[in-house]
């Protein structure tokens, strides 16, 4: 039985990465007969996923004794960058020791991707090296040129949507043949069914609410979306907007609520363990996004039938949502585009928006864990 190990070291368990790696080495070792997934934990990143990794069955392997990860800043720039420095120097010996005596057959790379890149360049593995491409690229000096020197050791380049295959394909750094595109795994069937018919976490309200997910970045907008709502509430003060995240722009976010006024209408709730009653029982999810690839809670709405308004950004909403078709699309950023599609929304007749929830059902189907599974066995059969 061939070996995949999953390389994902992060600083916050709340990013949608974590999860699309831990679905993606339980489908690995549920549906496939030659392979069997494990998951690195460099610094104790995954310490928080105890319990779902024990219960999926997927080894979990220490490359020290020692968890750092709760020594570390994570709220800032500067303060995750100079982290993100400290797992990489920390990691460096451990993580080629560990590749050169265990031999995997297969590494998936997720994120601080510099390091296993750094090593794939400087020695010689028998180990395949994937690069998964978590999130829309940016692409700086540093970035661009690791990924060129390392690419001609590179087994395979795998992206999350058409958009993002397109870019790097256009980059010139390895040969199009090796970039393939594949749909995370973030659709569980069972569990988000038997997790959606929980109880909800706390009594919102006894009202109708809009809602919107994601940890409170500068990507997910909210300062944007909570401006566009108190011009709605000027004019109707019974429409409320639901919040579930946390994140270091909570301050500035909840201040703004505050001096607005807006507490009786716009709800900060924090991190939601089961989110899914809160999209059952949502009027409508937002997505107000700057940047998506693909965008989890984007997928998770469609399959849970929640209708959505979205920003149009790249790459997953820009390339998946037809507009009135599965969903009600705006232009990125812009206020006055999103308002036009909220009252669409709001006098949308329940015949198209059924259609149009059936339709983002169909989506959300080529996201399920199986799909995901037959995508990578596919692949894995020809590297």
């Amino acid at each position: 039985m061939k070996s995949i190990y999953y390389w994902s070291p992060s600083l916050s368990k709340n990013i949608a990465t974590n999860y699309a790696v831990i679905n993606s080495a339980y489908s690995i070792n549920k549906y496939s007969k030659k392979y069997k997934a494990s998951i690195i934990n460099a610094c104790g990143e995954f310490n928080y996923f105890k319990t779902d990794i024990k219960k999926k069955e997927i080894d979990l392997i220490n490359l020290s004794k020692f968890n750092i990860i709760n020594l570390l800043p994570k709220l800032g720039k500067l303060n995750s960058r100079f982290s993100y420095m400290i797992i990489f120097i920390y990691s460096f010996f451990s993580l080629k020791k560990m590749i050169k005596n265990n031999k995997p057959d297969f590494l998936f790379v997720h994120l601080i991707t510099s390091l296993p890149l750094l090593l794939l360049y400087l020695f010689n593995f028998k180990t395949k090296f994937i690069l998964r491409i978590s999130g829309y690229p940016k692409m700086n000096f540093f970035r661009l040129f690791l990924w060129k020197i390392a690419s001609k050791k590179l087994s395979l380049i795998i992206c999350p949507t058409e958009t993002t295959r397109n870019l790097i394909v256009k980059l010139g750094i390895i040969d199009e043949s090796k970039v393939k595109t594949i749909e995370d795994p973030i659709i569980d069937i069972s569990k988000i069914i038997k997790k959606k018919n929980s109880g909800m976490s706390i009594n919102i309200l006894n009202k109708d609410y809009f809602l919107a997910v994601g940890r409170l970045t500068k990507q997910k907008n909210f300062l944007f979306l909570i401006k566009a709502f108190k011009k709605i509430l000027d004019k109707d003060k019974n429409i409320n907007l639901v919040i579930a995240g946390e994140g270091e722009l909570y301050n500035p976010i909840s201040s703004f609520i505050k001096q607005h006024k807006l507490e009786k209408n716009i709800h900060l709730v924090g991190h939601q363990e089961n989110i899914y009653p809160f999209f059952k029982n949502a009027k409508c999810f937002i997505m107000s996004s700057l940047w998506e690839d693909p965008g989890f809670v984007l997928i998770e709405s469609f399959f849970l039938k929640t209708p959505i308004i979205s920003s149009d950004c790249p790459n997953g909403p820009k390339e998946l949502i037809v507009d009135k078709e599965n969903a009600f699309k705006f232009t990125n950023n812009n206020e006055n585009s999103f308002l036009k599609s909220f009252y669409e929304f709001k006098n949308f007749d329940n015949k198209n928006l059924n259609k149009l929830k059936k339709n983002g059902l169909l989506l959300s189907k080529k996201y399920t864990i199986f799909n995901h599974f037959k995508s990578l066995d596919k692949i894995l059969s020809i590297v």
